[in-house]
């Protein structure tokens, strides 16, 4: 397994020239960036994955459709298809590329999960419509992911209300007001 390597930031989200492994960035709350993206189908259906039980934090619980951190020198489209196509893929030989996606919006977090991991992450916020996907036909990395699931608007809400989904509430209400739109 290879280390990944992660840009590290400032507080203002500008890049500081260090590059270091994902495992030290956490471990010392060091600013850096991810992506998140909602993958939306023709039925204004939003794809959840459950988090595999092995992960470092929310294991088991219903996400958004990918989320993943930028690697150092790459930049936020690349990550977001590098990860849909890593841990979420179509069968058929379906791939996900840079100009199918809209951006929304970068917002920041802080969370401390332990002493040795706190995240302190730039979101760039991405939504990717697609069509003709059905979730019985996604294939997924099994390391990542446990299960995946279309959920309207409503259902959607009803897990954030009954916390089954990780907590992202500043991706839950841009998708609420995006999706009402269509």
């Amino acid at each position: 397994m290879t280390t990944e390597l992660i840009d590290v930031l400032d507080e203002n989200g500008i890049l500081t020239g260090e590059v270091l492994p994902r495992k030290e960035v956490h471990k010392k709350g060091l600013w850096h960036r991810a992506i998140v993206v909602a993958i939306v189908n023709e039925k204004n259906e939003i794809l959840l994955q459950q988090r595999s039980e092995n992960k470092e934090k929310n294991a088991g619980m219903w996400d958004i459709s990918v989320a993943g951190h930028i690697s150092a020198g790459q930049d936020a489209l690349s990550a977001a298809a590098r990860e849909i196509n890593e841990e979420v893929n179509v069968l058929l030989g379906y791939r996900t590329e840079i100009k199918d996606f809209r951006y929304m919006y970068c917002f920041r977090k802080e969370q401390k999960f332990s002493d040795d991991f706190i995240e302190r992450q730039f979101y760039d916020f991405f939504i990717l419509r697609t069509s003709g996907v059905d979730d019985k036909t996604l294939c997924f990395q099994k390391e990542e992911v446990q299960a995946v699931k279309f959920v309207d608007l409503s259902a959607l809400q009803k897990m954030v209300e009954n916390k089954e989904i990780v907590e992202r509430p500043e991706i839950y209400q841009i998708l609420t007001s995006f999706l009402f739109r269509f």
